[in-house]
């Protein structure tokens, strides 16, 4: 009987612990894991969200930037780390939805590792032509790619990367064949469309491409997004002319699995917040990404439905990453 008292005791003391531990959540300062080097997209995100974010948590956010291996160093390291909110992975599709199903060696599961927290933004990828292709829209582009007699060339930032993948995508759901130029990362595309070493590009939005759309010698043919989006504003969505596509990159914060419920719901009420700024809102824009919050479930269910869409291009596109 001592013992059952003994032990009845510890479980009633746990129980009242357990709700004090979370109220007093933060308590010291929070990890956010950016698995790529420090000055890219990613990373300029999660620090225009360091101080408003500590503001609201009352602890500070320290960026720690593990980047390799196309984002899934950090990613092996934020679900090997302890489930109590002190360590965050500031995420996207790559690592997360795409990197798992090519890669080797890569020690998470995507949706049983992390317990998701939400959203931060979405961003539609934009659709380029190389001025030499005589297109201005995405049914023109259609049409003129199937009266070809060869293959036209499409540039990616590297095998197996987002805008590889999308292209894929399009090039399936359009029934066409084009030939992968892959480059090393998103700059010597952008320089490539503008040369005319290559026909067309699928990818995000940057300060240099942007110019060279402006300038006339690339042309802006239509954006991913289901709907028109404003990162693009004015610009038909791709699905308009190519009936159901699309495609958005995301980024999102993810705890590890376990985490306390109410730790992430504390984490989600705070990043809400701070993404309704308008000061943030407008900042994301000139990043070329739309602040979007969601639920943590939501963000669960994203990741569970790409999984298996991308599973699908790369298994019908035959995709390798060498």
């Amino acid at each position: 009987m001592k013992v059952l008292s003994v032990l009845a005791f510890i479980f009633g003391a746990a129980i009242l612990v357990a709700p004090a531990a979370a109220d007093n959540y933060p308590s010291r300062p929070i990890r956010l894991i950016v698995p790529y080097p420090a000055g890219g997209s990613t990373d300029i995100m999660a620090r225009a969200l360091q101080e408003p974010m500590a503001k609201i948590l009352g602890q500070p956010i320290v960026i720690d930037n593990r980047g390799g291996a196309a984002g899934t160093t950090g990613s092996n390291e934020a679900a090997r780390s302890d489930a109590d909110g002190y360590t965050l992975l500031f995420a996207n599709n790559g690592p997360i939805s795409i990197a798992p199903l090519l890669q080797k060696g890569i020690d998470f599961d995507p949706l049983k590792s992390f317990a998701p927290v939400s959203l931060v933004s979405t961003a539609p990828l934009v659709l380029v032509a190389s001025e030499k292709v005589p297109v201005n829209d995405v049914a023109g582009l259609l049409a003129y790619a199937k009266a070809q007699s060869k293959p036209m060339l499409y540039a990616s930032a590297g095998p197996g990367s987002l805008g590889h993948l999308s292209t894929e995508r399009f090039l399936n759901q359009a029934g066409l064949q084009m030939v992968h130029v892959p480059y090393r990362g998103q700059a010597p595309t952008t320089l490539a469309i503008f040369a005319g070493e290559v026909d067309i590009l699928l990818t995000t939005t940057s300060d240099t491409l942007n110019e060279h759309i402006r300038s006339g010698r690339v042309k802006l043919l239509g954006v991913s997004s289901p709907g028109p989006s404003p990162v693009a504003a004015g610009t038909a969505p791709i699905g308009n002319a190519l009936k159901g596509y699309s495609v958005e990159t995301w980024f999102g914060i993810l705890a590890p699995a376990g985490t306390p419920p109410d730790v992430v719901a504390k984490l989600n009420a705070a990043l809400g917040t701070v993404l309704a700024m308008p000061q943030i809102r407008d900042r994301f824009l000139s990043y070329g990404v739309e602040a979007k919050a969601s639920t943590p479930a939501e963000l669960h269910a994203l990741i569970a439905a790409e999984i298996p869409s991308w599973r699908k291009v790369i298994e019908e596109r035959n995709v390798k990453t060498e």
